[in-house]
């Protein structure tokens, strides 16, 4: 496979206003996960996203507001469970007709409703589309192939256990990570992030290794920040795999500074989120420093 390339991250012209900046819109959380609602819905914030609105099971709204104030709030209908009804699918679509990627997964639960539910989003959903968590475990539930009706691109953000679902083969050894990732991708014709240590982004042409990131990061929610971040940048940079490469940088970037400052054992997802911005304009000096053009 050829080496995929980080993109230019565009800068803000001073007569900027937010609608330049995209809309996403994060479908997540359960009663059982509100938090991951929160976090991927703060990933995309931080990293950028114009709007962002937030879909969740009716009764989640008083809970996760507060945590991210500048988000615009959905709520749909909720199943006994506590994840989302299989009735919620026509608002869902109705919000992503308007957005310019949809994070959809983290902390949506497994029941059999929610699984109805994807099939009808993954049919439905002509923006760009990032499985992430409950996403890719409903998928595999589904059968990967349902894929293949998508009208749009799709991402898809497993950890090793939710790839060996996906695939079917287990969980791929260190030295098997970067083919197995691209068979993958190139046969369900998605893009593949494949986390971990040394996370693995490919399209099955290209591929791109990230080198930085720590164990700290290791923990529950780490996810569902870098589902928000790559919702963000797929917003305002066309090339699903080259924006996904850069949110996989930045994340893994920001996560060295929070570990840095905290120490690996103490870092929380929150923290990541945090230094971001940091992370980014590290990441732009050091490309200046280096002699590429600024954009």
């Amino acid at each position: 496979m050829k080496a995929l390339s980080l993109p230019h991250h565009p800068e803000r012209p001073a007569d900027s206003h937010k609608g330049q900046w995209g809309r996403v819109l994060v479908i997540a959380g359960s009663t059982r996960y509100p938090g991951a609602a929160i976090l991927a819905a703060q990933g995309a914030g931080r990293a950028g996203a114009g709007l962002v609105e937030l879909a969740v099971p009716k009764g989640l709204g008083a809970m996760v507001l507060p945590a991210v104030p500048f988000a615009i709030l959905r709520e749909e209908p909720l199943e006994a469970g506590g994840g989302f009804s299989s009735t919620a699918g026509f608002g869902l679509l109705e919000a992503a007709a308007l957005a310019d990627a949809v994070v959809l997964g983290p902390g949506l639960g497994t029941a059999e409703p929610t699984l109805r539910l994807l099939e009808i989003l993954l049919e439905g959903i002509s923006a760009p589309l990032i499985l992430d968590a409950d996403g890719l475990n409903l998928l595999a539930a589904l059968g990967v192939d349902a894929l293949h009706s998508r009208p749009g691109p799709t991402i898809l953000t497993p950890h090793p256990g939710e790839f060996a679902r996906l695939e079917g083969g287990g969980v791929p050894p260190e030295a098997e990570r970067t083919a197995r990732a691209g068979r993958l991708a190139t046969h369900l014709e998605a893009l593949v992030v494949l986390k971990g240590r040394g996370t693995v982004v490919t399209d099955g042409d290209r591929v791109y290794v990230e080198s930085a990131g720590n164990p700290g990061m290791a923990t529950g929610g780490m996810g569902d920040v870098l589902s928000g971040i790559l919702g963000a940048l797929l917003a305002v940079i066309s090339e699903p795999a080259e924006a996904a490469a850069l949110a996989v940088h930045l994340h893994a970037l920001a996560g060295d500074l929070a570990a840095q400052e905290l120490g690996q054992e103490a870092l929380l997802p929150g923290d990541v989120v945090e230094r971001y911005g940091r992370a980014l304009r590290g990441w732009r000096q050091g490309l200046e420093g280096l002699g590429e053009p600024k954009h």
